[in-house]
């Protein structure tokens, strides 16, 4: 058995069940291959609203006794008492670092295996090479990333002297079962408008969800599928949110319908499919990022139509996979699942099973992360 830090964001934000999904796709994932895994998130302070997430969180996915809420810079914590985590983290074996979210070197710095996971491929990297910005690198000794492109001629984002090992998301599919009824009964995804700012390099720029989505906001016009976005977008961007309505966009609530973990399973599970919307920078760096969220919908046998980036290298596309470039693609992809939806439903969960499965993902990636030499990863 292998005990393991993980680090990552899932309560921090809270009411964004989709981010917590992401999260536990791995801490379940590598707690069911048996290893003993503690899950700490770093936050600024003990918000009443992150700290009662959390708490249910932990309840709902048997985690007490595993898991902390810990304020950067400080002893104090939620969950796990941060004396119990010093402890723990000298007999750590791997500490995974989603983004390099956790800085405290006395929980990081002992473990043999420290893994920076990479879950924002392309925008980590220019952080890091173009803007300067302190992503915690130097604190990792091996360094993970959804991006199957990375460092490949297709994709011109640096590489920052690392090199990467390359994994798919993993779904944890006893939590994703084969869905049933639909009872949205249209293609749907869950997002942010903007997550933060956009970067210019080269003189190309790698924007957000908000610039993607405009480049095929005519897409409503072009099928007779019905198209439901739970979007945050902020009710301030009033020229968008009139464009999204006027071309036949359903918008929902996605505090409603995705603001926890269970609320956001049967979201994706009653849906028919999903419109796989990419950030604006997944699809300029052709970087291969695969959605996590796209995953839980393949998982629950639900066709997903989505936005090249690569990714289709990786993945067989043309079957429950759809990947598209422009408003037509995605629209001719769309009406092909609606034409023979039972096939396209099966497919989907066929290719969970066989390429996202969290058992082989993550035995694969402990795999390689044991194998690859020190003075490579970086």
């Amino acid at each position: 058995m292998t005990r393991i830090l993980f680090s990552g964001m899932v309560a921090g934000d809270p009411e964004q069940g989709g981010a917590s999904w992401a999260v536990l796709q791995y801490v379940l994932g590598l707690r069911a291959l048996g290893h003993d895994v503690y899950l700490v998130e770093p936050v600024d302070r003990l918000e009443p609203r992150s700290v009662r997430y959390f708490s249910e969180l932990v309840r709902d996915f048997a985690l007490d006794g595993h898991a902390a809420l810990l304020v950067r810079g400080s002893a104090e914590s939620s969950g796990i008492p941060y004396p119990e985590l010093l402890r723990l983290a000298r007999g750590v074996d791997v500490v995974f670092n989603v983004s390099g979210m956790l800085r405290d070197e006395e929980l990081v710095g002992p473990a043999p295996l420290r893994v920076y996971l990479d879950l924002d491929p392309g925008f980590n990297q220019l952080w890091h090479a173009v803007d300067g910005i302190e992503m915690g690198f130097g604190l990792h000794n091996r360094f993970a990333t959804v991006g199957l492109e990375l460092g490949k001629p297709a994709c011109p984002v640096p590489t920052c002297g690392r090199e990467w090992i390359k994994t798919l998301p993993p779904v944890f599919l006893p939590h994703w079962r084969q869905a049933d009824a639909v009872e949205t009964d249209g293609f749907t995804t869950v997002g942010n408008w903007r997550g933060y700012g956009s970067i210019v390099w080269n003189g190309k720029r790698y924007g957000q969800k908000a610039h993607s989505l405009r480049r095929i906001v005519a897409l409503p016009e072009l099928t007779s599928e019905r198209l439901a976005l739970a979007l945050a977008i902020h009710a301030e961007e009033g020229e968008d949110l009139r464009s999204l309505r006027r071309h036949g966009w359903e918008l929902i609530d996605p505090a409603r319908v995705a603001g926890s973990p269970q609320r956001y399973a049967a979201f994706v599970r009653g849906s028919k499919g999903e419109l796989g919307l990419a950030k604006e920078g997944y699809v300029e760096s052709r970087c291969g990022w695969f959605s996590d969220r796209s995953a839980c919908y393949l998982a629950s046998g639900r066709p997903v139509v989505a936005q090249e980036t690569g990714f289709s290298r990786h993945l067989p596309v043309g079957e429950g996979l759809f990947s598209f470039t422009t408003v037509e693609e995605a629209a001719a992809a769309i009406d092909e699942v609606g034409a023979d939806y039972t096939r396209h439903a099966a497919a989907a969960r066929a290719l969970a099973e066989d390429k996202l499965d969290s058992t082989d993902v993550l035995e694969r990636l402990l795999e390689r992360v044991d194998r690859t030499p020190a003075d490579i990863a970086g």
